[in-house]
């Protein structure tokens, strides 16, 4: 078991002519919840699916837990995409039978419980779901599953500002303590009471590593705030999606 759960080094990725990152350095120790923040087009998704090798760089290295990427990281890593990919005439039990195969640390019961206290009818078809719902069933596969590395891409893009605060106590009471938690999301004001750390992407690049008590220690305002300074120039809207 690696101190490093995410270790990067010149790590690219561009598609045809197009550079999605470019020379990210980057670690990641344990026991850690790190927000990935950036406008989009930044970089954060590909990022994420480099991560979970959906996807190939273009250069430079990518480990994690001082794996490779490969089949022994894939076993490592729980991951919750930005959106729906399972049949709609599916329950959310047949998605548990599913993952209690395919996973040796999914946790039945857990998940169980999880839509008890999300108020989540596991025996409904994902077809009469609303849309928060479904991201609500996603979210209880992801982290009843003890992982050592959560790749969570916009997990509370989809639900109403009521809920998100219920999200999260969900995300910081359920995840594995031994691993790392990973936020993608340009929802910052909503998760910075929650991360341990931020990382800044901008068109690519890595343009901040740092503890969230550093960057108010340093700064003397909120990750928000100056998340909003760093990208001021570009308008509101390009803060409101996600990355490729």
């Amino acid at each position: 078991m690696s101190d490093k759960l995410i270790a990067c080094q010149g790590l690219s990725k561009a598609y045809g002519r197009k550079p999605a990152l470019s020379g990210v350095d980057l670690e990641v120790g344990r026991g850690r919840i790190v927000g990935l923040l950036g406008p989009n087009g930044s970089g954060k998704t590909t990022l994420i699916k480099l991560l979970c090798g959906l996807i190939q760089p273009t250069a430079g290295t990518l480990a994690v837990d001082g794996l490779p990427i490969g089949p022994e990281t894939k076993a490592l890593i729980s991951y919750l995409p930005d959106r729906m990919y399972f049949a709609s005439w599916m329950r959310a039990t047949d998605l548990f039978d599913l993952f209690r195969d395919f996973y040796r640390d999914f946790d039945y019961d857990k998940a169980l419980a999880m839509c008890r206290s999300l108020g989540v009818e596991p025996r409904d078809r994902i077809k009469t779901m609303s849309k928060g719902t479904k991201e609500k069933v996603q979210l209880v596969l992801v982290m009843a599953r003890k992982a050592q590395l959560y790749l969570l891409d916009e997990p509370i893009a989809g639900v109403d500002p009521a809920a998100r605060d219920f999200i999260l106590r969900t995300i910081l009471t359920n995840y594995n303590e031994e691993g790392s938690v990973l936020i993608s999301t340009h929802l910052i004001a909503d998760i910075e009471k929650v991360l341990d750390e931020a990382v800044f992407l901008k068109e690519g690049k890595l343009v901040l590593h740092e503890t969230v008590d550093n960057i108010r220690e340093r700064e003397g305002r909120s990750v928000d705030a100056l998340f909003r300074e760093i990208f001021r120039a570009q308008p509101m809207g390009d803060l409101e999606g996600g990355a490729f």
